[in-house]
Formats: structure tokens, sequence, C-alpha cells
């Protein structure tokens, strides 16, 4: 069936090759590269107990790619795959009726290794990630953020920056080849062409498909980064971060089990807490599963989940109704699922606590939720939730237009939910100071207080703007400052604090 695959899979400069050149043009490329490479190009993997019904067709593909890619056929060689004798054709093999099939050397084969394709083997690994919020990335088509990227971007960004990390729908193009803005592509939700979503390369980078690779912190930190979503920086800031940068050499990355209190000790990463196996639960490949609170919306929830037949999952705001195991709900395709499990939110909470616990007391893990609880309540309550209200009013007294993102207040609102309260949020969730105040909570506030309600007043006017700031500011104590300013014996406080500390000319305004 699949005689010389390409050694396995998308982005691969060998793989790209194969669509820009001709069946018998590659081949007249690759002899005299063989010959030329043959003494520095990697051996192939000593024979192992081979049980891969395509062993010949395997060693005709490595024959080929490495004169053509040594680097690639070289981390295949020393990964788990070679030793388990799991060559190319067993990955990329595929039907004649594959949207993405085509014939190479006498073999039928697919660039593209889809979930559907690792399921083969890692059933249950790629059951768990299909039902997970990293399969459903690219699904952000209605979203603000991707009006923001196509429409108010362009394309072209969105293709290089979005869908990198959410995915692209991988278009293929009449003759078999892909349409170049959708391909090469890893991101974690990309929508390939056999009907899969996901990428398991974009964890366990092709092709030696690591795990320690994907235990590491910097694979997540390549999409979870920057203003919005800052986990590795959040990270990196932590006493996680900083005992696992101190601690390297001593993480047994490589264990089978990779159980913390077990298999190691002195730090976790990213797949510590949110994937990986303890002594009381096993590894999960669905990265949601442990959460309680959703942080990534314009105001903060707590999130219960239900499980369906069918291997999807649903998260339920707390207060909404859930449904009961056995109840039977329609899916957005409209076809009845049958309920399976219903996890509460402290009951996602325990598995998290179940980790947490592998190196804390209780006490310090109940500790550490308090806090996380007080300061998603504060930014819910403080700011969200008035600014929310103060923007759907503007919108039913037609103050500002349907259109989104047309305005300089809706720019505003957006960044204060979406970059300054999403590190707020973040920063306390993963013990991260500075982001829960100086690059969170304080970018929150002044923004709010300094751009968010000055653009506020002036598309509203001032008879609106003062009942709107009498009905969702000045109700709430913690506003009240705002109006009233602060008592002199406050000011004087603050003013001898900074002559103590900095002399008599760093103490900012003179008293009243």
């Amino acid at each position: 069936m699949r005689a010389a695959a390409y050694v396995f899979s998308a982005l691969a400069l060998g793989l790209l090759l194969l669509f820009t050149v001709a069946p018998s043009s590659f081949e007249a490329l690759a002899k005299p590269q063989a010959k030329a490479a043959a003494q520095a190009a990697p051996k192939a993997a000593a024979k192992p107990s081979y049980h891969s019904p395509f062993a010949k067709v395997n060693e005709t593909c490595i024959t080929c790619h490495k004169a053509l890619h040594p680097a690639l056929v070289s981390e295949w060689h020393d990964s788990e795959h070679a030793k388990q004798g799991i060559g190319c054709f067993d990955c990329h093999k595929a039907d004649k009726s594959d949207p993405d099939a085509f014939e190479h050397n006498g073999s039928t084969i697919a660039v593209i290794v889809s979930p559907k394709d690792c399921g083969q083997c890692h059933q249950k690994e790629v059951a768990q990630q299909a039902g997970s919020h990293h399969a459903k990335a690219a699904d952000i088509l209605n979203s603000v953020d991707n009006f923001l990227g196509d429409v108010i971007g362009g394309p072209p960004a969105v293709a290089a920056g979005c869908q990198q990390c959410h995915g692209s729908t991988v278009k293929v193009l009449p003759g078999g080849k892909f349409e170049p803005a959708t391909w090469p592509n890893t991101g974690i939700g990309r929508i390939n062409p056999d009907g899969s979503a996901g990428s398991c390369s974009a964890c366990h980078t092709r092709h030696a498909f690591s795990k320690a690779q994907a235990r590491m912190p910097e694979s997540c930190g390549k999409c979870h980064l920057g203003p919005d979503h800052p986990q590795i920086e959040v990270y990196n800031e932590s006493k996680h971060g900083i005992l696992w940068s101190a601690n390297k050499d001593r993480l047994n990355i490589n264990s089978k089990a990779w159980i913390p209190g077990v298999d190691y000790m002195a730090a976790p990463s990213c797949a510590t807490c949110h994937m990986g196996a303890t002594r009381g639960q096993p590894v999960t490949h669905d990265v949601g599963t442990r959460l309680s609170w959703t942080l990534r919306p314009a105001i903060s929830t707590k999130i219960n989940l239900v499980e369906f037949d069918d291997g999807s999952k649903t998260d339920i705001p707390e207060g909404k109704p859930l449904p009961k195991v056995g109840d039977s709900v329609a899916g957005k395709d409209g076809k009845a699922r049958k309920v399976t499990q219903v996890m509460h939110w402290d009951d996602r909470r325990n598995q998290m606590k179940d980790v947490c616990t592998s190196c804390h007391a209780g006490g310090q893990v109940e500790g550490f939720y308090k806090q996380f609880d007080d300061l998603v309540d504060l930014y819910d309550d403080k700011f969200a939730k008035p600014a929310a209200d103060i923007m759907s009013e503007l919108y039913k007294a037609k103050k500002l237009s349907q259109a989104p993102m047309d305005e300089k207040l809706e720019w505003t609102y957006f960044e204060l939910w979406h970059h300054e309260g999403r590190r707020a949020r973040h920063g306390a969730a993963m013990s991260g100071p500075d982001y829960a105040w100086w690059h969170g909570t304080y970018e929150v506030a002044q923004s709010f207080y300094f751009k968010f309600l000055p653009e506020v007043k002036e598309v509203a006017g001032d008879e609106l703007y003062k009942q709107l700031m009498d009905k969702y500011v000045y109700s709430q104590p913690g506003h009240r400052w705002l109006k009233d300013g602060m008592s002199k014996e406050q000011l004087q406080k603050i003013q001898e604090f900074y002559r103590q500390r900095y002399g008599d000319q760093n103490t900012g305004r003179p008293v009243p």
C-alpha cells in the first residue's frame, strides 16, 4: 500500500517538497543525494521485534528520506516509536478515498497525521483529547477575537497568528495540494481533512513524539503567553516555575508514569497539575477537567461539567440548570445525546486538590483557593459586572452602534476584561503575585477609572452618565473614594510614609 511515505507528519520540509515536485523529479533528486549522504545520514533503527505489518515499506521510506531529510529521520530514529517498530507508513498510510490521499512511489499516503490516525494505538488518549477544550480551540469563528483578526487585521494575520495556536481548517485543493493559508499548521484544535479535530504534534512534536517534551512548560508556552493569556509568564514568576528552573536535572522527565511524590519531587509543570497522574487518579488528556473556574470570559463563573455518551463534554456555569445522568440533551447538530456523568465544580476542584496535596498540606491548599476565589470575586463584582452592565445600557440606549469594535469605548472595554482582567485572574490562579496585582488588578482599576468611565461619559452624555454611575459604581463602597476622595488623615499617613523612606523632597502633593 504505502511505499515511500514521507517520514512522518506535516510540517517537515520534505513533506512540503512532495507537493511541489513531481514523483519522477523527486526520485531523480533523491538518487544523487542518497549516494552523497550515505555515510552522514543516520542509520535506520536496528530492527526491533517489528510488530508493524509494513516493515519493508517503512525501510523503503527511511532509505530515501534519510538522504533528503536526515534530521527528520534522526529524530524518529531516537524516538519511542522507532524502538517499538512503528515507522512512517504505520502513521501516514491512507485510503484512496481520503480527501488528502495521494499516490507516492506505489503507496497511498497522506501528509497529515491526525488524531484519528494516532487513535489506532492511543485510543484512550485521543478520546480524552476529543472531549477537551483543546479540541474545540478552532471554534472561534463568531468571536470578537476572530473579528479582530480576520476583518480588522486581515486573513494573513489570522493564518500566521491565531490559527497557529487555535488551529486552521485544512483545505485540500484540486490535485491534492493544501491551501497555503491553512497549511502548514499544528494548532491544537486544527480541523483535519478526515474531520477529526486536533493536532497531537502540537505537544508531542514530530518526529520524536516525546512525552518528556510535552511535560515541559515551554511546550505549553508557545500558545499560553502574551497580554491576554500569560500563563507561561505567570508560571515562570511563581515558586513552581522557579523550582522547575532550579531542579531540571531532578525531575525524572522520561518516567513512564511521572507521578509527583513517587517519580519526582522537586517541582510541577503545567502537565503535572492539569493532566498528570497522581497516587489517586490517572493521567488525562482532557486539560480542563480539573478547572473549577472559567477565567476566559468577561465575567468569571464556576463551572460544572456534563459528559455525554458520544464522548463530548460541555461546561455549564454555576447557577444554570444541570441535567441528570440518563437525560437526553440535544447537541449543536440537533442530535440527542445521553448524559453519562455530571461533575459539580467542587468535584472538579477536588481533582485538582488531589494534585496539590502531593506536595502541600491541606490547610495550605485551602488557603490558596480562598485567596484565588476572593480575587476572582473582587474582579467580577467590583469591575467586570459594573462595566458589562454599563455597556449593556449604552447599547440599549443606542449610544453605541451594533457594529463590533467600531468605537473607542468598545476597544477599552475589550482590553479591560480580555487582557487586564485575564491577567489578574490568571495571576491569582497560578500564584504569580505581580500578575495578580501590577500587571492585573492595578491595570484593571486604572483602565476602569481613567479610560473606561471617561469614555462612557463622552458617549452617554452628562445625564445618562450620572444615572449609570449612581446605579452601578457609586452604589458600591469600594468605588466611593472616586467621588468622596481621601480623608486628610489618610493623605497625611501616605506623605509621612514617603518622607520617612525617601526624604522631604519625595512627599507627593501637599496636604490640603
